[in-house]
Order: C-alpha cells, then sequence, then structure tokens
C-alpha cells in the first residue's frame, strides 16, 4: 500500500480531526525480526476491531523500516536489524523515533524505541603491541600515558577498565575523561636501573563491564634509557579553543608552548600528538612539531561531533628525552550549513472539484539538522491558489483545499512549497507538488442559441436533415458527453419528427403540407452523461413554407354536380351587367394563391367578358334579340405560382323573355335518381313505429288512468298542433358554396300537415333585371318578393302581373327543391329530409302553367 493509497482513503472518509499522542518503548539492539516492542494499540486506546479498516500503518525516518504492527494483536514488531552503534554510534541514549498513522479519521501519534546496548563488542587497541623509552633517572611517581583501547558499545558494556601485568616497578593508573571514557597511566613506583635490567614487558588488558566481560591485550615493550634530568613542562595543562564548522584547512586552532630547563638536544622540545589520541581527530586536526600550533586539517561538522578533547605531548632530544602532557578542548560552533528538507509523506491526487475547503491534500515533514535558530523551519506555499498549510505536530505540515476548486478553470495546480530556516544568512529549501483536479458533473450543456426558426418547404422528401442542434459541456469525459432527446408535447411530433441522439441532427420522418399545418413547435432536451446528469431545453418551430401544389377550386358553378347550371339572362340587358360570378378558391396561400379569371371559350365571345381578378360575368355589349338563346362559357382559372397551376369552369347561360320558356324544359327532365330514397323509407318507417309506440302507450295509461282521458285527449290534441314545421330562412350564400340553384332564383316551401294547406312561395327579384342583382342578394340574403300558387287550385298569374316589368315568372332548370349539389346533402335547402317529391312540383307547375 503506497502512501498517496492511505492519504486518498482518509479523504474519502471525510478526515477533519487530527489526533497526538506520543510513546516510548525500549528495546535491546540486535533483537529478532518479529520481537514485540510493545502493544501500540492498547497503549494509545485504539480499538482492536476496527483497525483493520482505518489502514494502520508506521511510517518511521531512513530507508529502512525498523519496526511494523500486528492488526491482530496490535503489537508493535521488529521488521529490519537493528544495530545500536550503527545508528547512535558512541551517543547515547540512543533512540528510533516513528509516526503511527490511522486513517477514518485521520490520527496520528509520535513514538521513540530507546535502542538498549548490549555487550556484542570486544575492546580493540589500536596497535598489538607499543613501545615506551623510560629514562633510569625518571623518579618514582611518573605517569606514561598508554594507547586506549576503543569499544563501540556504551554504559556499562563500554570500556570499564584496565589491567596491568604483574611487575615490581610499575602500577596502572585509570583515568577518566570528560566524556566518560577511560584511558590508562603507568606509574612509576620503583626507580628503574638501566645497569640491573635494560627492558621490561608488561600486559596491558581493557576490560569492559558486560557479563561476562570481554577484553583485549597490548604488549608493552620499556626501554630504560639513560637519565635526561628535566622534562619538558606545558605553561598550562588545558587550552580550550573555538571554531565555527566548516572552517578551511590550515585555521589556526590553538598554540601550545613548554620549555626545558636542560641544554642541547636535552633541551629542544617536539610537539605530537599523544599516542591514546584518537585517528579521527588525527585526520581533522594538524599538529605543528616545532611550533606547536594546532591547524584544522579536516572538514569540521557541528551535526557529527561538537567537543573534540586532544591530547598532545612535549618531548626533548634528549638520550632519554623527557615528556610532557596537555590536553586542547576545541569546541565546534554550529554553522547554518544545512538546508531544511521536505518529505511528502503522502498526497492524494486527483482531487474533486466539489471538495470541501478544508480537505487535505498531502501530508509534510520538515527537518534541519542545524540547531537553535538555524534548525528553526518555517513553510509556506506561493500566494493566489486555493491552497493552505497548517501545522498540527512539530515539523509536521498538511496542505488542504483553502476555497472551492473548478476544474474548468484550473484542472491542475503544481503547488510550490518552500521550507526557510532562520538562520543567518537564513537557507531554503523548494518542493514541488502536483496536484490534479478531477471532474465532476457540475456543468450542464449550453446550446448556441436558446431557440431555433426552421423553414422547410411542403412536399419535402422524407427523411431529410433539416436543423442541427449543437451544444457545448466544458465538462469532462462522460459528464460531457451529450445526447439529444425529442421531446413530444404534442403527440404527433414523434410521428413527424426524429433527431439523432449524438450529434442532435433533426429529421422529418414525413412529407410536410402547407395547407395542413404550417407550424410545428418543439422542445429538444441536451442532457450530458454525469451522474445525476444534467440538461437544458431547446426550443424548435418548424414553418411550413407554401409551394404552389394546389390547383384553383371552383366553389361555384360546383363541377361535381349531374346537372348543369343555367344562369337566366333577359334579352336587351345592356352592356356591362353582371349575370353571374364564377367562385373559386386556392388552397396555397400568398402569391400562389391569386387566382386570375380568363374567358377560354364561349358561343358569343362578343357578348361576355369575365373578371380578371373577381371572375364576374358582364356582358360586354347589349343582348340583341338574334343573339343566341344558350351560351356556354369556358372561363380558365390561373393562379400565380411558378410553376402556374390552372383549372376551368363551365358556365352556361340562357337568354329568355320570361321564366314560363325556361319551365317547359323542366318537364324534360327526368328525376335523378336518388341515393337517398331508400334511406327516407326507412326514416318514414321508423316514425310511424315510434308514432305507434307511443299512440300504444298513451292508450294503455288512459286505461289505467281512465279518470284522467280528458287530461290526455287536450295532450293529444297539443301534441297534433307541434307537428306544423316551418323551415329556417334560405341564405342565398349558402346556396352559392353548397352548389345549390343559381343565385337569382330558388324556391322556398312552407309545408304543413294538411298536404291541401302547402304553400310553395317563389322567390321575386327586386332588381330591374330579369334575373335581379345576385350580387345584392349574396351580400344581404334579403328574400325578396314572393309569389303563391295554393295546392293544385292555384291560380295563374293575371295580364296586369305578367305585364309587371319587375316580375319574372319563369324557372331555370335546375334540380328539385331540397337537393344541393352535393351527393351528401351537406348543406342546406328549402326541404326537410323527407323531400318535396319532384312529380309533385312537376304537376303543381304544369296545372298553373294550364
Amino acid at each position: 500500500v503506497t502512501t498517496g493509497q492511505v492519504l486518498s482513503l482518509l479523504l474519502l472518509f471525510g478526515v477533519s480531526d487530527w489526533v497526538s499522542a506520543a510513546i516510548r518503548y525500549a528495546i535491546p539492539e540486535e533483537a529478532r525480526r518479529g520481537s514485540a516492542v510493545g502493544n501500540v494499540v492498547a497503549d494509545l486506546a485504539l480499538d482492536l476491531g476496527r483497525l483493520p479498516g482505518r489502514r494502520l500503518r508506521v511510517v518511521s525516518g531512513g530507508n529502512k523500516k525498523y519496526f511494523g504492527v500486528d492488526l491482530t494483536s496490535g503489537a508493535l514488531l521488529v521488521s529490519e536489524r537493528i544495530d545500536r552503534e550503527e545508528l547512535c554510534g558512541a551517543l547515547s541514549p540512543c533512540s528510533l523515533s516513528f509516526e503511527i498513522v490511522v486513517e477514518n479519521p485521520l490520527e496520528l501519534y509520535s513514538g521513540a524505541v530507546e535502542i538498549q546496548d548490549i555487550n556484542d563488542n570486544d575492546p580493540v587497541f589500536p596497535s598489538s603491541q607499543t613501545r615506551l623509552e623510560i629514562s633510569e633517572s625518571v623518579a618514582a611517581g611518573a605517569r606514561f600515558p598508554l594507547e586506549s583501547a576503543q569499544d563501540p558499545d556504551v554504559g556499562i558494556n563500554s570500556l570499564q577498565t584496565y589491567q596491568l601485568s604483574t611487575n615490581p616497578h610499575f602500577a596502572l593508573d585509570v583515568q577518566t575523561r570528560v566524556d566518560g571514557s577511560k584511558y590508562a597511566e603507568l606509574v612509576l613506583e620503583k626507580e628503574l636501573d638501566r645497569e640491573e635490567q635494560r627492558e621490561l614487558h608488561l600486559v596491558l588488558t581493557a576490560l569492559d563491564g558486560g557479563s561476562p566481560p570481554r577484553s583485549a591485550h597490548v604488549q608493552i615493550h620499556i626501554d630504560v634509557v639513560d637519565a635526561n634530568d628535566n622534562a619538558p613542562v606545558f605553561n598550562q595543562s588545558t587550552y580550550k579553543a573555538s571554531v565555527r564548522e566548516n572552517t578551511p584547512s590550515g585555521t589556526l586552532v590553538a598554540k601550545i608552548s613548554a620549555y626545558d630547563m636542560d641544554d642541547g638536544p636535552n633541551g629542544d622540545i617536539v610537539y605530537s600528538f599523544s599516542s591514546h589520541t584518537p585517528a579521527k581527530v588525527r585526520e581533522l586536526f594538524a599538529l605543528d612539531s616545532v611550533t606547536g600550533e594546532l591547524r584544522v586539517k579536516g572538514q569540521l561538522d557541528y551535526e557529527e561531533t561538537k567537543l573534540y578533547e586532544i591530547y598532545l605531548q612535549a618531548k626533548d632530544k634528549g638520550a632519554a628525552p623527557g615528556v610532557a602532557h596537555c590536553k586542547v578542548l576545541v569546541e565546534v560552533v554550529d554553522v547554518n550549513d544545512n538546508a531544511p528538507e521536505v518529505t511528502v509523506t503522502s498526497v492524494y491526487s486527483p482531487v474533486p472539484e466539489d471538495a470541501a475547503p478544508g480537505t487535505v491534500i498531502a501530508l509534510l515533514s520538515v527537518t534541519d539538522l542545524d540547531s537553535h535558530d538555524n534548525g528553526l523551519v518555517n513553510c509556506f506555499i506561493s500566494p493566489g491558489i486555493p491552497f493552505m498549510l497548517s501545522s498540527s505536530l512539530k515539523n509536521y505540515y498538511t496542505l488542504k483545499t483553502k476555497a472551492a476548486l473548478d476544474r474548468e478553470e484550473a484542472s491542475e495546480y503544481n503547488i510550490t512549497i518552500t521550507a526557510k530556516d532562520s538562520g543567518s544568512p537564513p537557507l531554503s529549501a523548494v518542493k514541488q507538488i502536483l496536484v490534479q483536479v478531477s471532474d465532476v458533473n457540475d456543468n450542464a450543456p449550453k446550446s448556441s442559441q436558446d431557440s431555433y426558426d426552421v423553414y422547410v418547404p411542403e412536399n419535402n422528401a422524407p427523411g431529410i436533415p433539416i436543423l442541427n442542434v449543437s451544444a457545448t459541456d466544458p465538462d469532462l469525459g462522460r459528464n460531457a458527453h451529450l445526447s439529444y432527446i425529442l421531446l413530444q408535447g404534442v403527440p404527433t411530433v414523434g410521428h413527424i419528427f426524429s433527431i439523432n441522439r449524438e450529434n442532435g441532427t433533426l429529421y422529418l420522418l414525413t412529407a410536410l403540407d402547407h395547407e395542413d399545418q404550417v407550424e410545428f413547435s418543439m422542445m429538444v432536451q441536451v442532457q450530458d452523461g454525469g451522474s445525476p446528469p444534467l440538461a437544458t431545453n431547446v426550443s424548435v418551430s418548424v414553418f411550413v413554407t407554401d409551394l404552389n401544389d394546389n390547383a384553383p377550386t371552383v366553389l361555384y358553378p360546383h363541377p361535381n354536380t349531374t346537372g348543369t347550371y343555367t344562369d337566366v339572362v333577359a334579352p336587351g340587358t345592356p352592356a356591362g351587367h353582371m349575370v353571374t360570378k364564377v367562385v373559386a378558391v386556392d388552397a396555397d396561400a400568398g402569391y400562389n394563391a391569386w387566382i386570375s379569371y380568363t374567358l377560354l371559350q364561349a358561343t358569343d365571345p362578343s357578348l361576355f367578358s369575365v373578371g380578371l381578378h373577381n371572375g364576374e360575368i358582364f356582358t360586354a355589349r347589349q343582348l340583341r334579340e338574334d343573339d343566341a338563346p344558350q351560351h356556354t362559357l369556358v372561363i380558365l382559372l390561373k393562379d400565380h405560382g411558378e410553376p402556374v397551376l390552372s383549372t376551368s369552369a363551365t358556365v352556361s347561360i340562357s337568354v329568355a323573355e320570361m321564366v314560363k320558356e325556361v319551365l317547359t324544359d323542366l318537364t324534360d327532365v327526368a328525376p335523378a335518381n336518388d341515393p337517398r330514397r331508400h334511406v327516407t323509407f326507412y326514416l318514414i318507417l321508423a316514425v310511424i313505429l315510434v308514432s305507434a309506440a307511443f299512440f300504444i302507450t298513451m292508450l294503455s295509461v288512459g286505461i289505467f288512468k281512465c279518470y284522467k282521458w280528458r287530461q290526455s285527449k287536450e295532450l293529444f290534441n297539443s301534441s297534433r298542433s307541434t307537428l306544423y314545421r316551418t323551415p329556417g330562412p334560405f341564405h342565398h350564400i349558402d346556396a352559392v358554396r353548397g352548389g345549390f340553384t343559381p343565385p337569382n332564383f330558388y324556391h322556398q316551401v312552407y309545408l304543413t300537415t294538411d298536404s291541401r294547406q302547402s304553400d310553395l312561395l317563389c322567390k321575386k327579384p327586386v332588381t330591374s333585371s330579369p334575373l335581379g342583382s345576385r350580387q345584392s342578394t349574396m351580400r344581404n340574403g334579403e328574400p325578396g318578393l314572393y309569389h303563391q300558387i295554393v295546392g293544385t287550385a292555384s291560380r295563374l298569374p293575371t295580364p296586369a302581373e305578367q305585364a309587371q316589368p319587375n316580375t319574372d315568372w319563369r324557372f331555370s332548370q335546375t334540380q328539385r327543391p331540397g337537393t344541393s349539389g352535393s351527393q351528401n346533402g351537406e348543406e342546406g335547402g328549402a326541404w326537410p329530409n323527407n323531400q318535396f317529391d319532384t312529380e309533385m312540383l312537376q304537376a303543381m307547375i304544369l296545372a298553373s302553367a294550364n
């Protein structure tokens, strides 16, 4: 498990608090791997059952992981071989620090393990044999320093004492230095006599305090030389000096001085290091044998050794040279020569852009080997970024979010962490941390337009694309994957239009018709692929543009009627008189629906003319007696579309003096086959059955309630009175549009329950012309004047009435009253559904003519 994965889980679990504690343990060095140090779970009062889910781990400095934790027992275990001498050298006590990180929530504990020394090293002398020259004139009590043995162990296991083999002249005096180490000196107890014994052989044994103790031996060979009466003498036994670390080589540290009262070679002094001076000191310092100047030779490091104790000696040049000893204490002064070091323990990246402020991003540790102010470190990050540093433990920092993140504004941050100490001049270190911001679906799709207006010509080919709805989403991945959905607010939209979910292309599935529907409105929803998804709606309006795909349609005269309409005009009608009008419509719109009327064919082209834009037929000249009695006009109707579409209408015009001349032709017209005859029969039969059922019901009620017979009779009489019906007014404009009788003549019949009382009413034109003004009739719908013909006893018009110029008693050859030009008879007529019989009408007209 990497540290990044650990911190990622911590942040996902919503870590917000730090808990710190310090624990200490002690173990001997060289402990076996797997040895228990202590139960950290119990000592820290952690819940052992929750440890597997909290991912406890141990973080220690260096490249080796010396400790681990057994999650089943909570014990801190040794993971690597621990050599106290390798870790700490002569430093005591020796301890290893570690940190325990527990997640969910994040808790950080610091601890230390003291490494206890064991007696695993023997004392060691620099050489296996040493040689001394001692003058016979040396008085009893003279002291001779011996080479010191070195023992890397510390405490009781370090070098504790020396032992000298039994001899009559020397005793051994063991001394303790300032740092607690031991060294031995030979003390002359009995003066030497070179003539009696020229040399002595002694054995020096070094013993440590272990159990059992370890030891080392060195052979001491003493040569007894002739007497040199005076030995050199130092002007002081101890010298003190201080020098800054990293001082250049050759810098003077101290100058020692000794004198000798002898003359000649016995008075010449030579300075040198004492025999028990450590080799490390000889590498770092140099001594001038003539001047006694002690100078820096190597590189001093305060962090390695803060104080050096250097032993020097002065020896004359006599045959039996005299020797004097002194020591120099050199204190190393700290210099700010170590820059801080920043270690990134864990990094949580990428960070969701919706992470709350205060979310932990990284865990940092800072170290500086210098001391005092030189080792006091402060950390900071560059301003202007939504992150901050906070410290919960000494030399530990957490990098947290300070404000809300926005991936669309910055997808990653290269955070520079600067650590600076308080030295003079200060030293600093820089650490770069790359933090990536992961995308969150926080942006809805955005269309380039809020609404679209699309114009599509009608009669289009099915399956064509008409629009591409474009939208963008600044998010990434699935959060930016857009899909387009057609919202079917109107059910018919889904059958006419379709949209590609991937690219937003809107297709037409069927051909459109401007005459059927001009505009379609729909809503397109653009939705991203996030969770939850975000969407936006775009309105689309599709306008169907008109094409000239409909020819003009003739409403009057009706083109589908079985008979022909005949308009009547009287002889002598002056020029400019409107005879009739062709009524037509065009289902197209705009310029495509403009209709022009042209006279294509005519029996007499010079007699009639047609209005170009209104279709009104006028007399071009005055009608003469020799003009043909029947005229057929073919009118060409054209629209103004491209291409031009046209149709034709046929108009029949009769030139007649009176209505009777026209009515004679009506007798020759055979009754048309009425497709609704059977329907009429069934309707009459149904009325009879209903009436019979009604009569029987009334009779039964009368028998059951005989005392109400009179009331029932009155009810019966009143019901008979309601059988008289009067049809509503018949407006001329309805007859023209429905394909009924010509506008200059129509019939209105009033019927009662008794056929003998039926009246036939005929329109009397109000204009001077025989046909009257059709235009005024269409505008006003006035019934005009009527003449009554009563039953078969109807009278003929008197000669005076016939002589009236404004009265026309002629009928046009048209369908019987009550039948319309349409096959189904939807539009109004003068008769009810049980139509007035055609044969009866003919008989009445013939009787009146006779």
